[in-house]
């Protein structure tokens, strides 16, 4: 059974940084794809952040040379490096991964930046 586990949200203001973590179980952060996607109130859930088992990397435009996507097979854990946060950021966060075709998705984690 696949459970991926956020954590790592909460409130800052303008300009600060945040580190939010994915603890996968059931799957392995290195060899799947692994990703972050965020969806704020009356908006659809996007895309922030993908990391494949290459460890190559991609993020939305938004949030490119601020935000960081990485992972520590060790801890099966695949992290969220924000930073110079924005009040646009504001929204609730979900760890993402693909694996056996299929789609599995945390509960989410809040992340609310105040201007």
């Amino acid at each position: 059974q696949v459970q991926l586990v956020e954590s790592g949200g909460g409130l800052v203001h303008t300009g600060g940084s945040l580190r939010l973590s994915c603890a996968a179980s059931g799957i392995m952060v290195t060899i799947y794809p692994m990703g972050w996607y965020r969806q704020a109130p009356g908006k659809q859930r996007e895309l922030v952040a993908k990391i494949n088992s290459r460890g190559f990397t991609n993020y939305v435009d938004s949030v490119k040379g601020r935000f960081t996507i990485s992972r520590d097979s060790s801890k099966n854990t695949v992290y969220l490096q924000m930073n110079s946060l924005k009040p646009e950021d504001t929204a609730v966060y979900y760890c993402n991964s693909q694996a056996w075709g299929r789609e599995y998705w945390g509960q989410g984690t809040q992340v609310t930046v105040s201007s």
